[in-house]
């Protein structure tokens, strides 16, 4: 099943449980899987995983955000419908990695690729964020490599 059928799915299932803040997301996910569709003329289910997980981590930062902001302007009705529907986001992300798992992959990414300065940051960046897609923030694992690159 593709991804843009499971949303479809969980879009019919917040309906009948009357959730609104997971439908809400939901229909938020869809919006954004079809206008990446029509810019590459092709249908939603035929939008790759890695950029899917692309567009619901950027989702599920923006409303993390969004709640953080309300917070702080005093408005606890609108940051709880913010962290409803960023909990409904990260229903479909995948486990994010600790620290010291980054801190391994870079080091191993960084081994791989024969990287020596900094000048290889881009190099490693590239592979780094490519095999940890979704699982990590990239300013941590840019932070990784910088420490990693600078050590060397």
């Amino acid at each position: 099943m593709s991804f843009y059928s499971t949303i479809s799915d969980g879009i019919k299932d917040a309906m009948r449980a009357r959730d609104k803040d997971r439908l809400s997301a939901l229909r938020d996910i869809k919006s954004k899987l079809m206008i990446e569709a029509t810019k590459t003329g092709a249908d939603g289910d035929s939008i790759d995983d890695a950029t899917a997980l692309g567009i619901l981590n950027k989702l599920y930062k923006q409303r993390m955000e969004t709640a953080t902001l309300y917070a702080e302007q005093g408005r606890p009705d609108l940051e709880a419908e913010e962290r409803a529907q960023a909990a409904a986001i990260e229903t479909f992300l995948p486990q994010q990695l600790s620290e010291d798992e980054i801190g391994a992959r870079v080091a191993t990414i960084i081994e791989s690729t024969g990287a020596s300065s900094m000048a290889d940051m881009g190099k490693v960046m590239g592979a780094a964020n490519a095999a940890m897609a979704g699982q990590a923030d990239g300013k941590i694992i840019a932070t990784f490599v910088r420490q990693h690159l600078q050590n060397n």
